[in-house]
């Protein structure tokens, strides 16, 4: 049995709108039901552990998902949820892989953590998968393997530029996720906004925006049905 750490924000404001952000819903529930239905042990941590912040946009009537239809019927999924563990008391030893979803609270929160940073990093040394999808990517920003940025050469997806645009969010976000991606070297693809995509490098893998999380989860869950090695990267 696999044993999955998912890992959202903390964070609920949206820069200096005044408004409330924090995961998107969709990209929480649709990879834990992926991950239960196949058996997993799922562990949820966020920074400040607790009920993490729901972005309120992801959970408006036109982006309503199966998934989000299930975890609202699941009160074992809801309380998961309210009571995740705080990000410090976490050790990549326990887990076989990482899955960070996204929304826009990870990019003022999680990007900085020197904590996820620094777990992110012992997964990967370790030789284990690790997966960000839509503006999660974004936690990337710092980490580093083997004195180079994670990403530096690798095939990676995330928020595109046309898609923040489209929500308008450009000039609010610290930075755009596919700008950044491709500023650290990664080899930045995308697909028609709003369309699935997702990318695996080597134990990489990364998913474009919350249409995306399905595809990533599946992917992740493959990498470790083949008992992914280091060697193979």
């Amino acid at each position: 049995m696999s044993k999955i750490l998912m890992v959202l924000t903390s964070h609920d404001r949206l820069g200096d709108t005044g408004r409330k952000t924090g995961f998107w819903l969709e990209e929480f529930a649709a990879p834990y039901y992926v991950f239960k239905d196949a058996g997993a042990q799922i562990v949820v941590a966020s920074p400040k552990g607790g009920q993490p912040p729901i972005d309120p946009k992801s959970d408006e009537a036109g982006n309503q998902t199966p998934a989000m239809a299930r975890f609202k019927e699941d009160r074992d999924a809801q309380s998961v949820l309210a009571a995740t563990v705080r990000l410090v008391a976490v050790d990549a030893r326990d887990f076989d892989t990482v899955f960070y979803s996204g929304g826009h609270g990870p990019m003022w929160d999680l990007v900085e953590d020197r904590t996820s940073i620094s777990l992110i990093e012992d997964f990967y040394n370790a030789g284990k998968p690790v997966a960000a999808v839509c503006h999660a990517p974004a936690v990337f920003h710092h980490v580093t393997h083997n004195g180079q940025p994670i990403v530096k050469g690798k095939r990676v997806t995330g928020f595109a530029n046309s898609e923040e645009e489209a929500v308008q969010l450009t000039k609010v976000v610290p930075f755009l996720v596919e700008d950044d991606l491709k500023a650290l070297g990664g080899r930045y693809e995308k697909a028609d906004d709003w369309a699935s995509f997702s990318i695996v490098d080597g134990r990489l893998i990364t998913g474009q925006n919350p249409a995306s999380s399905t595809a990533a989860a599946h992917s992740l869950l493959h990498l470790l049905e083949n008992e992914y090695e280091l060697s193979n990267a």
